[in-house]
């Protein structure tokens, strides 16, 4: 269960990480309001990437036929997208903060969490991944409960320490530091991918 935990952790790190408007918006709260500004605004995503995680984990569940037959190809596919991310990260420059008119920390998280889960193309990212972190398989009532559960604690912690990191550098921030996590999470996605990729072809060969 622990493994299954840790597992969901990372998927939820490495659904958050790539900087795009609600990361941003994060940011940006945090410099203009302070730490908690910052974090309510991951609070949202990561009960909105929680709620995904369950959706894909409830899908594969009731799929497992089918899904067990795709594992190959969606493990492959999960570690093409994490290269394409990791890619599209080093290439682009950062996307604009969203835009949100919720001033409160309860009004703010709520509407990232709507924002996160009006993106339907989350589910397939985490149908994709699941395969690529070999979790197909894990269909049991306890086993969904800490996948989903990591998921969630990974995609908060994530929020926790961006919102933290910028509340206490504050001050002393460079002008190019969005760029910086942007290369720094992208270079991560890509180490994921190409993990991803090899567990993928050591189950074809073996």
């Amino acid at each position: 269960m622990l493994l299954l935990f840790v597992k969901g952790a990372l998927l939820g790190v490495i659904i958050t990480a790539p900087l795009g408007p609600i990361g941003m918006l994060c940011i940006n709260r945090t410099l203009d309001r302070g730490f908690l500004a910052g974090f309510s605004c991951g609070l949202g995503t990561a009960f909105g990437d929680a709620s995904y995680a369950l959706v894909a984990v409830t899908g594969i569940a009731v799929f497992e036929e089918a899904m067990s037959a795709a594992e190959l190809p969606l493990a492959l596919g999960g570690g093409l997208l994490l290269l394409w991310l990791g890619h599209r990260g080093l290439t682009h420059d950062p996307v604009e903060a969203a835009d949100i008119g919720a001033p409160g920390l309860f009004g703010t998280s709520v509407a990232t969490f709507l924002l996160t889960i009006s993106n339907p193309a989350t589910i397939l990212s985490f149908g994709a991944l699941f395969a690529g972190f070999g979790l197909l398989d894990e269909t049991r009532r306890f086993s969904s409960a800490a996948i989903v559960g990591g998921v969630f604690s990974g995609s908060l912690a994530w929020w926790f320490f961006l919102s933290g990191a910028v509340s206490m550098a504050r001050e002393r921030l460079s002008g190019d530091f969005t760029s910086k996590v942007m290369r720094g999470t992208s270079y991560l996605l890509i180490v994921f991918g190409f993990v991803a990729l090899g567990a993928g072809v050591y189950s074809l060969l073996k």
